[in-house]
């Protein structure tokens, strides 16, 4: 995760979230995670029967027409996938903070000393005035990580429930490699969101609010700079906020951005050339989703990043064959 280079997203660049151009050491951050120990046969047990099983088969991938030309979602077509497991919630600050007192594991944000922060959750955003290209709702933020996701003196207390974030690719892959299990592929992550219905935009169906009843955490008002009134305004929520979809799944579009296993690329099934890029996918949308601005928020919706870019939107969740 370099500095704050990022260019204005363009019609067929992600806009959801700010990156920096390729770090040197991406090397050095992905030996870090495969050289984490494994946590022991038991706790990797009991972490794999929190799992939920989604059954294998055919469904249909992607959108009928993409919003977003750039993001490869469409056209729809027909995939086969294997029947595995997966985790009901993103990895939630408390699963990660046991995971980082068992193994030591600093995050790219703590080795780098730095992540982006929205600007509606930084205490004093003059104080922190660096700003990514075209993006200014961002803050690049000294301190700010995983366990201070705001910078110094904020802290995940009373927020253990809540998905971690500033979490880079690499960082994903280093708690699988202690935990025993592994990042969801692309094609599982958006059957497992999809909980059975054909066709629909999200993981309950249709309607953005169905009954007028909001399903998911997405940002209310007018973005960036005016959540709506009489709300407070929190970025994230629990994990388990919501309704759960048909499998058992919470929050598998909005909250927090999901790296998944894959590099960013046409869907499969496509005839497309994959572009020349080492980006990641990633699924499902965050807390800030607006209609007006990424409306990035449905079952088939991916953007990408580079690996070791973090960002205060950026999670995952755990997967595992059956």
């Amino acid at each position: 995760m370099s500095g704050c280079t990022t260019a204005k997203a363009s019609a067929g660049e992600p806009c959801c979230a700010p990156k920096g151009e390729p770090s040197i050491v991406e090397d050095a951050h992905m030996q870090r995670a495969l050289d984490v120990v494994p946590a022991s046969p038991d706790i990797q047990a009991d972490l794999r029967g929190t799992l939920r099983l989604v059954p294998g088969g055919f469904f249909d991938m992607g959108a009928r027409k993409s919003s977003h030309a750039g993001d490869l979602d469409a056209p729809r077509r027909k995939v086969k996938v294997a029947p595995f497991a997966i985790a009901p919630t993103a990895v939630t600050n408390a699963q990660f903070a046991r995971f980082a007192a068992a193994t030591g594991y600093r995050t790219v944000a703590e080795i780098e000393g730095w992540s982006f922060v929205f600007h509606l959750l930084v205490a004093r955003p003059q104080a922190n005035p660096r700003v990514p290209v075209g993006m200014p709702w961002w803050r690049e933020v000294p301190g700010a990580c995983w366990s201070a996701p705001e910078g110094p003196g904020s802290s995940i207390q009373a927020r253990e429930d809540h998905p971690v974030v500033h979490i880079a690719w690499y960082d994903a892959v280093a708690y699988c490699r202690w935990s025993g299990l592994r990042l969801p592929s692309e094609v599982e992550w958006e059957r497992a969101a999809r909980g059975g219905l054909a066709r629909q935009k999200f993981p309950w169906g249709n309607a953005f609010e169905p009954a007028g009843r909001r399903g998911m955490n997405t940002f209310e008002g007018t973005f960036p700079d005016a959540p709506a009134a009489g709300r407070t305004w929190r970025g994230t929520v629990p994990a388990d906020s919501f309704e759960p979809n048909g499998y058992g799944l919470f929050n598998m579009t909005g909250n927090v951005w999901e790296w998944v296993a894959d590099r960013f690329g046409p869907l499969p099934g496509s005839t497309e050339a994959a572009p020349p890029e080492q980006s990641r996918v990633q699924r499902g949308g965050s807390y800030l989703c607006h209609a007006s601005y990424c409306d990035r928020y449905h079952v088939h919706s991916r953007t990408r990043n580079t690996p070791d870019s973090t960002t205060g939107h950026a999670g995952f969740r755990v997967a595992c064959a059956t």
